[in-house]
């Protein structure tokens, strides 16, 4: 499409926007957003478990009468 504005002349294309990523970049995000998931569990896990932990080693404490 031409545009003409006074002494202006531009052409527009229009792109797929789907075309934009080649699709090892895609991979690379894909990549990148499934480690950064992963990641966040596993802390999840370890906080849960140490939370397990603590409230376990109160019980004991508090079953000793400390």
């Amino acid at each position: 499409m031409d545009v003409h504005i006074g002494d202006i002349v531009s052409t527009v294309r229009t792109v797929d926007g789907d075309s934009l990523l080649a699709p090892q970049t895609l991979t690379k995000i894909v990549e990148v957003v499934l480690l950064a998931v992963w990641e966040q569990e596993e802390h999840r896990a370890r906080v849960r478990a140490e939370q397990r932990i603590s409230g376990e080693l109160f019980d004991e404490q508090e079953a000793e009468g400390r």
